[in-house]
């Protein structure tokens, strides 16, 4: 799979996106937990029901797509 999200400079994770699916991916992410809270904001479970797996599916996305992979970083060149 190609790289979507750049790698942190320090600590664990992912930066910000570096292509262009790494930018749609991150604005229907948004889309999706902003828009939820507006329109199902009278069922909070259901807010939560769509909000969790969102979080989850785009984490292990970006898991997966981060140039290096995940992991911890001191701020050294590679």
């Amino acid at each position: 799979m190609a790289d979507w999200f750049g790698h942190k400079r320090y600590g664990y994770g992912a930066g910000r996106p570096i292509s262009w699916q790494g930018w749609v991916l991150t604005i229907v992410f948004l889309a999706i937990v902003i828009g939820s809270t507006f329109f199902i904001e009278e069922k909070p479970l259901a807010v939560i029901g769509v909000v969790v797996p969102t979080i989850l599916a785009f984490i292990l996305m970006c898991a997966r797509t981060t140039q290096g992979g995940w992991r911890w970083r001191w701020g050294d060149k590679e």
